[in-house]
Protein backbone atom coordinates (compact mmCIF):
# COMPACT_ATOMS: atom_id res chain seq x y z
CA UNK A 1 0.00 0.00 0.00
CA UNK A 2 2.00 2.41 -0.86
CA UNK A 3 -0.58 6.21 -0.66
CA UNK A 4 -2.50 6.37 2.46
CA UNK A 5 -6.60 6.93 1.59
CA UNK A 6 -6.69 10.53 3.79
CA UNK A 7 -4.32 12.01 1.57
CA UNK A 8 -5.42 11.21 -2.09
CA UNK A 9 -7.57 13.72 -2.61
CA UNK A 10 -5.21 16.52 -0.99
CA UNK A 11 -1.42 15.51 -1.93
CA UNK A 12 0.91 12.88 -2.80
CA UNK A 13 1.44 10.67 0.59
CA UNK A 14 5.20 10.68 1.28
CA UNK A 15 6.57 7.46 1.99
CA UNK A 16 6.02 5.76 4.84
CA UNK A 17 8.83 4.83 7.20
CA UNK A 18 9.66 1.22 6.01
CA UNK A 19 12.33 -0.73 8.02
CA UNK A 20 15.50 -1.49 6.21
CA UNK A 21 15.23 -5.54 5.47
CA UNK A 22 17.46 -7.71 7.98
CA UNK A 23 17.43 -4.85 10.59
CA UNK A 24 15.92 -5.93 13.95
CA UNK A 25 12.98 -3.46 13.54
CA UNK A 26 12.09 -5.08 9.93
CA UNK A 27 12.06 -8.60 11.78
CA UNK A 28 10.02 -7.65 14.55
CA UNK A 29 7.38 -5.93 12.11
CA UNK A 30 7.19 -9.01 10.29
CA UNK A 31 6.91 -11.33 13.30
CA UNK A 32 4.25 -8.93 14.30
CA UNK A 33 2.44 -9.23 10.79
CA UNK A 34 2.50 -12.80 10.81
CA UNK A 35 0.64 -12.90 14.01
CA UNK A 36 -1.70 -10.61 13.30
CA UNK A 37 -2.24 -12.56 9.57
CA UNK A 38 -2.45 -16.06 11.32
CA UNK A 39 -5.26 -15.11 13.36
CA UNK A 40 -3.58 -15.87 16.94
CA UNK A 41 -5.26 -14.85 20.45
CA UNK A 42 -4.71 -11.23 19.63
CA UNK A 43 -4.24 -10.64 23.52
CA UNK A 44 -1.20 -13.01 23.77
CA UNK A 45 0.45 -11.43 19.92
CA UNK A 46 1.00 -8.41 21.42
CA UNK A 47 3.27 -9.38 24.70
CA UNK A 48 6.65 -8.35 24.23
CA UNK A 49 8.41 -11.38 22.70
CA UNK A 50 11.50 -12.91 25.05
CA UNK A 51 14.54 -11.14 25.13
CA UNK A 52 13.36 -7.85 22.75
CA UNK A 53 13.58 -4.41 23.62
CA UNK A 54 10.33 -3.35 24.78
CA UNK A 55 11.09 0.06 22.85
CA UNK A 56 11.66 -1.27 19.44
CA UNK A 57 8.65 -3.98 19.66
CA UNK A 58 6.90 -0.82 20.66
CA UNK A 59 7.92 1.50 18.17
CA UNK A 60 7.27 -1.12 15.29
CA UNK A 61 3.68 -1.64 16.61
CA UNK A 62 3.05 2.36 16.70
CA UNK A 63 4.11 2.79 12.61
CA UNK A 64 1.90 0.09 11.90
CA UNK A 65 -0.93 1.27 13.98
CA UNK A 66 0.13 4.73 12.05
CA UNK A 67 -0.52 3.12 8.55
CA UNK A 68 -3.86 0.88 9.10
CA UNK A 69 -5.48 3.65 10.74
CA UNK A 70 -4.94 6.03 8.49
CA UNK A 71 -6.04 3.62 5.50
CA UNK A 72 -9.64 3.19 7.65
CA UNK A 73 -10.09 6.62 8.08
CA UNK A 74 -9.95 7.04 4.19
CA UNK A 75 -12.39 4.48 3.46
CA UNK A 76 -14.84 6.91 4.93
CA UNK A 77 -13.19 9.82 4.23
CA UNK A 78 -15.40 11.40 1.21
CA UNK A 79 -18.55 11.19 3.86
CA UNK A 80 -16.07 13.08 6.86
CA UNK A 81 -16.81 16.58 5.49
CA UNK A 82 -17.03 19.87 7.35
CA UNK A 83 -20.40 20.16 7.06
CA UNK A 84 -21.24 16.48 8.05
CA UNK A 85 -18.82 16.47 11.20
CA UNK A 86 -17.88 20.23 12.01
CA UNK A 87 -15.95 19.07 15.01
CA UNK A 88 -13.63 16.27 15.65
CA UNK A 89 -15.80 14.00 17.97
CA UNK A 90 -17.04 11.10 19.71
CA UNK A 91 -20.73 11.63 19.92
CA UNK A 92 -22.25 14.81 21.89
CA UNK A 93 -19.87 14.07 25.26
CA UNK A 94 -16.79 13.91 23.47
CA UNK A 95 -14.69 16.99 21.79
CA UNK A 96 -11.03 16.91 20.65
CA UNK A 97 -9.30 19.89 20.20
CA UNK A 98 -6.08 19.97 17.85
CA UNK A 99 -2.75 21.28 19.51
CA UNK A 100 0.93 21.29 18.50
CA UNK A 101 4.09 22.79 18.87
CA UNK A 102 2.85 25.60 16.55
CA UNK A 103 -0.58 25.28 17.38
CA UNK A 104 -0.26 25.85 20.81
CA UNK A 105 -3.47 26.94 22.52
CA UNK A 106 -6.28 24.28 21.78
CA UNK A 107 -8.26 24.74 18.59
CA UNK A 108 -11.82 23.42 17.38
CA UNK A 109 -11.82 22.07 13.91
CA UNK A 110 -13.40 19.50 11.30
CA UNK A 111 -12.79 16.29 12.44
CA UNK A 112 -11.23 15.89 8.34
CA UNK A 113 -8.53 18.95 9.17
CA UNK A 114 -8.05 17.57 12.49
CA UNK A 115 -7.44 14.04 11.17
CA UNK A 116 -5.29 15.64 8.16
CA UNK A 117 -3.37 17.67 10.91
CA UNK A 118 -3.17 14.34 13.13
CA UNK A 119 -1.55 12.29 9.91
CA UNK A 120 1.19 14.98 8.90
CA UNK A 121 2.12 15.60 12.41
CA UNK A 122 2.87 11.78 13.31
CA UNK A 123 4.48 11.30 10.16
CA UNK A 124 7.06 14.09 11.00
CA UNK A 125 7.25 11.95 14.67
CA UNK A 126 7.87 8.65 13.53
CA UNK A 127 9.97 9.68 10.46
CA UNK A 128 12.63 11.67 12.86
CA UNK A 129 15.61 9.71 13.20
CA UNK A 130 15.46 11.19 16.57
CA UNK A 131 12.46 9.92 17.49
CA UNK A 132 12.42 6.91 15.63
CA UNK A 133 15.81 5.71 15.26
CA UNK A 134 16.29 2.97 12.45
CA UNK A 135 19.44 1.68 12.87
CA UNK A 136 20.28 -1.28 15.37
CA UNK A 137 22.06 0.22 18.64
CA UNK A 138 20.82 3.92 18.09
CA UNK A 139 19.00 4.92 21.45
CA UNK A 140 16.07 5.99 21.51
CA UNK A 141 15.22 9.66 23.22
CA UNK A 142 14.45 9.90 26.66
CA UNK A 143 11.21 11.18 25.33
CA UNK A 144 10.28 8.06 23.04
CA UNK A 145 7.29 6.84 24.83
CA UNK A 146 5.79 10.12 25.97
CA UNK A 147 6.04 10.90 21.97
CA UNK A 148 4.28 7.26 21.86
CA UNK A 149 1.80 7.96 24.38
CA UNK A 150 0.57 10.94 22.64
CA UNK A 151 0.46 9.56 19.19
CA UNK A 152 -1.35 6.36 20.63
CA UNK A 153 -4.01 8.48 22.04
CA UNK A 154 -4.48 10.72 19.25
CA UNK A 155 -4.96 7.57 17.15
CA UNK A 156 -7.82 5.91 19.20
CA UNK A 157 -9.47 9.35 18.60
CA UNK A 158 -9.93 8.31 15.36
CA UNK A 159 -11.18 5.04 16.04
CA UNK A 160 -14.27 6.58 18.20
CA UNK A 161 -14.84 9.06 15.49
CA UNK A 162 -15.15 6.47 12.92
CA UNK A 163 -16.81 4.10 15.16
CA UNK A 164 -19.60 6.88 16.50
CA UNK A 165 -20.09 8.77 13.23
CA UNK A 166 -19.32 6.46 10.45
CA UNK A 167 -19.21 3.08 11.07
CA UNK A 168 -23.02 2.43 8.97
CA UNK A 169 -20.33 3.35 5.66
CA UNK A 170 -17.34 0.65 6.81
CA UNK A 171 -20.84 -2.25 7.25
CA UNK A 172 -22.10 -1.20 3.59
CA UNK A 173 -18.58 -1.38 2.15
CA UNK A 174 -18.24 -5.02 4.42
CA UNK A 175 -15.13 -3.89 6.36
CA UNK A 176 -16.62 -4.43 9.39
CA UNK A 177 -14.90 -7.12 10.70
CA UNK A 178 -11.35 -5.41 9.61
CA UNK A 179 -12.00 -2.59 11.71
CA UNK A 180 -13.03 -4.70 14.52
CA UNK A 181 -9.74 -6.61 14.13
CA UNK A 182 -7.44 -3.53 14.17
CA UNK A 183 -9.31 -2.15 16.97
CA UNK A 184 -8.83 -4.91 19.06
CA UNK A 185 -5.38 -5.67 18.10
CA UNK A 186 -4.77 -1.89 19.21
CA UNK A 187 -6.51 -2.22 22.04
CA UNK A 188 -4.56 -5.39 23.60
CA UNK A 189 -1.53 -3.52 22.83
CA UNK A 190 -2.36 0.06 24.83
CA UNK A 191 -3.57 -1.71 27.16
CA UNK A 192 -0.64 -4.59 27.60
CA UNK A 193 1.57 -1.55 27.61
CA UNK A 194 -0.50 0.97 29.43
CA UNK A 195 0.43 3.65 26.51
CA UNK A 196 -3.12 5.29 26.63
CA UNK A 197 -4.95 6.51 29.62
CA UNK A 198 -8.17 4.43 30.60
CA UNK A 199 -10.56 7.17 30.32
CA UNK A 200 -9.88 7.59 26.68
CA UNK A 201 -11.67 4.52 26.00
CA UNK A 202 -14.90 5.40 27.94
CA UNK A 203 -16.53 6.82 24.40
CA UNK A 204 -16.51 3.07 23.18
CA UNK A 205 -16.57 1.74 26.57
CA UNK A 206 -19.66 -1.02 25.46
CA UNK A 207 -18.74 -2.22 22.34
CA UNK A 208 -14.75 -2.66 23.43
CA UNK A 209 -16.50 -4.58 26.17
CA UNK A 210 -18.59 -6.40 23.61
CA UNK A 211 -15.73 -6.97 21.01
CA UNK A 212 -12.41 -7.09 22.93
CA UNK A 213 -13.95 -10.40 26.02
Amino acid sequence: MASGGLFSKQRTFRPKKKWERGTLKYELHKRAKASLNAGLDLKNAVALPADEDANDWIAVHVVDFFNRINLIYGTVGEFCTESSCPVMSGGPKFEYYWADEVQKKPQKLPANQYVTKLMEWIEKQINDENIFPSQVGTPFPKTFLATCKKILTRLYRVFVHVYIHHFDKLIAIGAEAHINTCYKHFYFFVTEFKLVDPKEFEPLRDMTARICR
